[in-house]
């Protein structure tokens, strides 16, 4: 009787030696037993070997390939390693000369009488201070968000979950587009909520699809991201967006809306334009500012702020008021702006790299944003470039992390353009179309 897990071995040093390469796809199991004269059910627990040993994945339908090379090994012939690792998956942008404006702006926190009020607890309405700042910060030309409308968390993921919680109960459904953030399906996940994938084109999500999933079943909220959409970059046009606020009004459905990255947007007005009477809008200072010392912002219909601002309390999510009070004086002093009009420019320049290490590929993103979304070429699947790309030493997101249906995977990766140094993104960028063009020839 043949030993499965030596059939295994042999299969893979072939996988740690290059002869196969992450992505090739292994003979069915049957061909395989065939061709070396073995029992199909040896075949079959060769290959579950290979799946336990993090070697392969198996796909239904779709046969069983190579995932990766054993770590520090990376498959000779595919291409030169990286060097230094890149992360390609955080995503926080920072600018020269950051560390020192908003030292400046703490400077006078650090005073003790001051230091002694920044201290204290901080409710979810915030000071008086920081919601007028607040409001300065998130107006855009056709729309000032009411200051006694403006509530407070720790960042802007804990103001999706406040929002979420506060209008959705425990089994209940929001529609959000079928990629969408996918810290909001954790979010999803800890609430106790369905989400629904929502149809979406190159204009963003589709009214129709909205109407269609409420008569399935009633959609208790949505989730958008109408302004430089993660991670498509997708903004949706002025004239979608009134399409959308007519169908969440005939059919009485708040919205959520998530407007973190539209910072790099300069004149994008938000959703709430729109539908002002059902839209919460999210922000917060991680992207504009940094992620370390932050605020996240809930703007909310005036008869919600009670009920988010319960949620916001009983959820933990409440703000630190020491993080609220360098908030409102790097508003105050005009560092956010410096940081954000430095951020854009920044944005711009690592948008051209990617357009020149990447030309010839099918990648979506705006000039403005900080990431883009990379279909891939055949044969390469997400799993499998993320895989070659970490053996090189380079951190990717796959496609599958913002596929709400997980039926409906993409063979996608979002390149995230802002944490790596510029040089290390160019680097990184043309190793990535190097490795990708390695196998679109086979």
């Amino acid at each position: 009787m043949h030993d499965y897990r030596r059939i295994a071995d042999r299969i893979a040093a072939d996988i740690t030696t290059g002869r196969l390469r992450p992505g090739e796809r292994l003979p069915p199991q049957r061909t395989f037993a065939r061709r070396h004269g073995i029992a199909a059910s040896t075949a079959e627990r060769a290959y579950g070997e290979l799946v336990r040993r993090g070697l392969v994945v198996g796909e239904v339908g779709r046969g069983t390939f190579v995932k990766a090379t054993p770590p520090g090994r990376p498959a000779r012939g595919l291409i030169e390693d990286v060097g230094t690792p890149v992360n390609l998956e955080l995503n926080y942008p920072s600018v020269q000369g950051q560390s020192e404006l908003l030292a400046e702006a703490l400077a006078p926190l650090l005073r003790p009488d001051v230091l002694t009020e920044a201290l204290r607890p901080a409710a979810a309405t915030g000071t008086p201070a920081a919601r007028e700042a607040a409001a300065a910060l998130l107006t855009t030309p056709g729309w000032r968000p009411e200051a006694s409308h403006i509530l407070f968390t720790g960042n802007a993921r804990q103001s999706v979950a406040a929002a979420l919680a506060s209008l959705v109960r425990p089994g209940g459904r929001v529609g959000v587009e079928e990629l969408t953030y996918p810290v909001v399906k954790e979010i999803a996940a800890r609430l106790g909520i369905t989400l629904v994938p929502l149809a979406t084109d190159e204009d963003g999500l589709r009214p129709e699809a909205v109407a269609a999933a409420h008569r399935t079943a009633p959609l208790a909220a949505l989730y958008v991201q109408p302004t430089l959409h993660n991670p498509t970059s997708v903004t949706t046009s002025a004239g979608r967006r009134r399409q959308l606020a007519a169908a969440v009004s005939d059919l009485d459905i708040p919205v959520v809306e998530d407007r973190i990255w539209s910072f790099l947007a300069e004149a994008d007005d938000p959703f709430a334009v729109h539908a002002p009477d059902l839209t919460h809008v999210v922000d917060g200072l991680s992207k504009r500012v940094a992620p370390g010392l932050t605020v996240g912002f809930l703007v909310v219909p005036e008869k919600r702020v009670d009920a988010v601002a319960d949620a916001v309390r009983s959820g933990g999510w409440s703000v630190g008021r020491f993080a609220l009070e360098a908030g409102v004086r790097w508003t105050a002093d005009g560092t956010v702006a410096r940081l954000v009009e430095a951020k854009r420019a920044d944005a711009a320049r690592r948008q051209r790299v990617l357009a020149e290490c990447l030309d010839g590929f099918a990648v979506r993103s705006d000039p403005r944003a900080y990431y883009a979304w990379w279909e891939l070429p055949v044969p390469w699947r997400a799993d499998t470039f993320t895989a070659a790309a970490a053996a090189l030493g380079i951190a990717l997101t796959p496609g599958p992390s913002f596929a709400v249906d997980p039926h409906r995977t993409p063979d996608a990766v979002r390149l995230g353009l802002a944490s790596a140094a510029l040089p290390d993104l160019e680097r990184a960028l043309r190793t990535l179309a190097g490795l990708a063009a390695s196998r679109t020839d086979r």
